[in-house]
């Protein structure tokens, strides 16, 4: 017999120890959160798992446990046909559940007796969940975090990207919460995270670093979209040194139409979502720049939204929560092209390399 069992803190040690990490919950509960690379093999799946929970409670828990094995017995089987005939004899599986162990357990037992070298993550999904909230902080402090102001639309994610490109480190957290992070910030088509996926992609990008070098990243609120920030890490961000990236407002417009331009190719949906601001900016103004989009004449009314909503909003939040922006150093792309953010990435980085101790 060679099944062992870990500890969360153990595990997340260790993860980079595991040839797979195998998820034996339902889809639904795989979507919500996962570990890091972890794939999908359900014991039951969210249709079976929810049957054999009612049979559960209206019935008994004898007769539903017998069902589920019935169930269960036939999914494993599936997933070793599919997964693991391939597999040599020294792969070493990690697999979890969502706390008991009974699914994950169930087919940890038969890779088991096949002869792999099966690690069962102790307490399950809950009991990772627990850990990564545990130690968020502890990746958090210590990294020098450079955090990149600027107003809506002076190129904060493009400036990251043409950072990250020049092999700088950065943590994109509108990335990871697929939001751009205002009351217009939310991507057509592309659903936001849960707050435990949002979680974990945080903790997953934070262990990488390398804790020696510095770390950019964006002047977020507390929460992009519909998801929070760690708190530990707002606070970090809050106490550290800023640059404030300024760019024409002419530029802004530009920049904002390029990478908004789902708004540009559907108008009444920008009208939509410019009705969110009514509480804000009231009924009258809302429905004046409504008019203008639908005549198609965008540019005024992006341009009125930075300078009239966004920018007042962004200036009077940086000053109260940032401690060192009023010290911040004020940096400039020559336009809002990628080509300029490059050039501009290039002399950051520059200047950080000519000042770093010997």
């Amino acid at each position: 017999m060679s099944l062992t069992t870990l500890n969360a803190v153990e595990v997340i040690a260790r993860l980079h120890e595991f040839d797979a990490v195998i998820d034996a919950r339902s889809e639904g509960e795989y979507e919500e959160d996962h570990l890091p690379g972890a794939v999908n093999w359900p014991t039951l799946n969210n249709e079976q798992r929810h049957a054999i929970g009612t049979l559960y409670k209206q019935v008994n828990a004898f007769e539903a446990k017998k069902r589920g094995a019935a169930l269960a017995a036939r999914n494993i089987a599936a997933h070793i046909e599919r997964e693991v005939i391939d597999k040599p004899k020294d792969w070493k599986p990690l697999t979890y559940c969502w706390r008991g162990g009974k699914r994950s357990g169930s087919l940890s037992l038969i890779l088991d007796q096949i002869g792999f070298r099966v690690t069962l993550l102790e307490g399950g999904y809950k009991a990772f969940r627990a850990a990564v909230l545990q130690d968020i902080p502890r990746w958090v402090s210590g990294i020098d975090w450079r955090v990149i102001c600027g107003t809506t639309g002076s190129g904060k994610t493009r400036l990251l990207q043409a950072l990250a490109a020049q092999g700088a480190q950065v943590i994109d957290l509108e990335a990871l919460a697929n939001h751009r992070s205002s009351v217009l910030g939310a991507i057509p088509g592309l659903a936001q995270p849960t707050q435990k996926r949002f979680d974990t992609l945080v903790w997953d990008a934070l262990r990488r670093l390398d804790r020696t070098r510095p770390v950019f990243i964006e002047s977020e609120s507390k929460k992009v979209g519909n998801v929070a920030v760690p708190t530990a890490l707002i606070e970090a961000m809050r106490q550290s040194p800023c640059l404030n990236l300024v760019l024409a407002d002419a530029e802004r417009v530009a920049l904002l139409l390029q990478d908004y331009d789902f708004f540009v190719r559907d108008l009444e949906h920008f009208c939509h979502r410019l009705q969110l601001l009514t509480e804000f900016r009231g009924k009258a103004v809302i429905e004046g720049w409504q008019a203008l989009v639908r005549a198609g004449n965008i540019e005024p009314v992006v341009q009125a939204l930075l300078t009239q909503h966004y920018d007042p909003v962004y200036l009077q939040s940086m000053r109260r929560n940032f401690q060192q922006f009023e010290q911040a150093k004020e940096i400039a792309p020559k336009n809002h092209s990628m080509g300029a953010m490059q050039l501009l990435a290039q002399q950051i980085l520059g200047e950080l390399a000519s000042t770093k101790p010997e």
